[in-house]
């Protein structure tokens, strides 16, 4: 038997998955052949199978590289779960724990073994993996080790040493969210030599996307919420204050919501996490402080109430919906003072000049992004290098974009700035274009200027908006140190002078569409209607339930148990038998000895039931 012949016997035998999914074959038979490896696949995509593997054909110590401890928990469960021997040395771990450990270790009989980079950089770590004869060095969230990566990590730039500390073991590298700059540097940073480099691409075409303007408040977040009833998601907030209040707000209109932050009480924050894991329809209010860690496979949405920091951000966020392939929603709320917070953050940060001036480049790709005239998958993938037809399942697609020349409206947002000096803000602006007198306006004399009142077409939200998109286009820039006025750029004051004209989108200059759009309404039936599982959605809740129970009882996340997609596969085929039940999606030997007659019983039980 060939040896990818025998690893597909290990993937149906041990994870009971049929066959690789794309991409996953070529970077496990480089592996196999020795070379080092530095991949980029889409979150959902199995990065986690390519290292494991390999790592189980060829036995010997693979020692994995994770940034969490709550992420290396949840995979060793879930390893231990199809029957593999894997473990953890981290700091969480009591004494009795890491002793065993150590005793598998000396016993040869570990396959993978998951470590923190701050404790593998550790000289007595590395002298004790030596020992243990590993073999291979697998790091996961390779983007980590780049200064150019949306989540740096100084240990991480480290780990260059560990391949010939342990002995010039083979190392590979994995990450979703690395652009050319991330990707160089991962390359010099971590390998002595060129390793094989595989961009699988950054489409997820299950995720629907989304975009919208603040415009309702928290009846936006909540309309979007309701339109995923029972379904599990992630409310990402700008602030900690502010998942407590969404959290508070979500439970008060009949929400299962729960907040978490790095702030919170360890006890109450592992406890909500506890519940996202363990309980099906859980909505948790969240800094960005949650998600890396949590590999839950089947969260329904993501919503950012606030706008994320970069393009990478926003999409290995976003990435954490839908990691089982099934449909699934994202939206993003975004607004000027969204923006003003990012730009501040960016300059006032520690980071080089250099560095400062990649983050603003990412932000503005960001902004464009949100006012974009065009398809939005088209948009994101462009920023990644990739080009593609437009999806037909975004916001922009379902609903339309009617592009307009916005030269006109252009000249006269760029007029009040110039002649009020560029010394004045958004809001203030606004009231001089619609011809609102304030205090303010009266003051300064700004109600005497020739454009005071020459915008009356639009009201305030449009010239809002307007402004964002102008921002977005780089005709016009926001002084962060300041007090967020505005000035003309050179590309500004061609378009003033006429010699270049500037398009804008005409939905975005109506006022607050509401949220349940087609496309939010379009991706949550879509998603229901696979959670219904081929018109059987009372079998498929009395699996979700007793899957719950077992995850509650054992203290594991409910994808430890099984995935959705596995539970949509039972019901699909309501297997009467163990060998039946062996050909559902996801079920190995392990768990079909474990959980299989468990699942049997509760599938007997509803059909004598019906």
């Amino acid at each position: 038997m060939s040896d990818l012949a025998a690893v597909q016997d290990i993937l149906r035998k041990t994870f009971g998955f049929s066959a690789f999914r794309p991409g996953q074959d070529e970077i496990v038979s480089a592996i196999l052949g020795g070379s080092d490896v530095l991949a980029v696949m889409p979150t959902g995509s199995g990065k986690s199978l390519c290292y494991q593997l390999p790592a189980l054909l060829r036995g010997g110590l693979t020692v994995v590289v994770s940034p969490l401890i709550a992420l290396m928990r949840n995979q060793v469960a879930q390893l231990r779960g199809y029957g593999v021997p894997a473990a953890a040395l981290n700091s969480s771990n009591d004494q009795s724990e890491n002793r065993a450990v150590l005793e598998s270790l000396a016993r040869a009989e570990l396959r993978l073994l998951y470590v923190a980079p701050e404790r593998l950089l550790k000289p007595e770590t590395l002298e004790l993996l030596k020992r243990a004869k590993a073999t291979m060095l697998a790091v996961d969230e390779a983007h980590c080790i780049s200064q150019w990566g949306h989540d740096f990590r100084p240990e991480y730039a480290a780990l260059g040493t560990v391949p010939d500390a342990l002995g010039q073991v083979q190392t590979v590298a994995f990450t979703a969210t690395a652009d050319a700059a991330t990707r160089a540097d991962i390359l010099q940073k971590l390998f002595g030599k060129a390793p094989a480099v595989f961009v699988h691409g950054f489409d997820r075409p299950n995720l629907r996307l989304a975009m919208q303007a603040k415009a309702g408040g928290r009846k936006q977040i909540l309309d979007f919420v309701k339109n995923h009833e029972g379904q599990s998601g992630i409310v990402y907030c700008a602030s900690r204050r502010k998942t407590e209040e969404i959290s508070e707000y979500l439970r008060g209109e009949g929400v299962k919501a729960l907040p978490y932050h790095a702030g919170m009480e360890p006890t109450a924050r592992s406890r909500n996490q506890d519940a996202f894991l363990q309980e099906d329809g859980v909505v948790m209010a969240a800094t960005v402080a949650f998600g890396m860690g949590i590999d839950k496979p089947d969260v329904r949405f993501i919503l950012h109430a606030d706008m994320p920091a970069n393009v990478e951000s926003y999409y290995q966020e976003i990435g954490r919906a839908g990691r089982d392939g099934l449909p699934a929603d994202t939206l993003t709320l975004y607004g000027v003072g969204d923006i003003r917070l990012r730009r501040l953050q960016i300059d006032d940060g520690d980071a080089s000049d250099e560095q400062k001036r990649v983050e603003r480049q990412r932000l503005n790709a960001l902004v464009s992004l949100c006012e974009s005239p065009r398809c939005r998958r088209q948009t994101l993938l462009a920023y990644f290098g990739e080009t593609a037809a437009p999806c037909g399942l975004c916001d922009f697609c379902c609903d339309g974009a009617e592009v307009i020349d916005g030269t006109i409206a252009a000249q006269k947002a760029m007029s009040a700035i110039v002649r009020t000096g560029s010394r004045f803000g958004t809001e203030h602006l606004t009231k001089i274009l619609i011809g609102e007198p304030t205090e303010a306006i009266v003051k300064f004399g700004h109600d005497k200027l020739p454009t005071f009142g020459v915008g009356k077409e639009y009201g305030a939200p449009e010239w809002r908006s307007i402004f964002r998109q102008l921002n977005g286009a780089g005709v016009i820039t926001l002084d962060v140190t300041g007090f967020g006025s505005w000035s003309v750029s050179e590309a500004g004051r061609r378009v003033l002078k006429g010699s270049d004209k500037i398009t804008l989108r005409k939905d975005t200059l109506k006022s607050g569409r509401k949220v349940g759009s087609r496309a939010a309404r379009a991706g949550a039936n879509a998603a229901a209607l696979a959670d219904g599982a081929a018109g059987d959605p009372e079998l498929f809740e009395a699996l979700r339930k007793r899957r719950s129970e077992l995850a509650k009882e054992q203290r594991v996340a409910a994808y430890v148990v099984f995935a959705d997609k596995t539970l949509i596969d039972m019901v699909r085929l309501k297997p009467r038998t163990t060998s039946e039940m062996s050909m559902v999606h996801g079920v190995g030997e392990a768990k079909l000895r474990q959980y299989g007659q468990v699942f049997l019983d509760t599938i007997r039980a509803h059909a004598g039931g019906l």
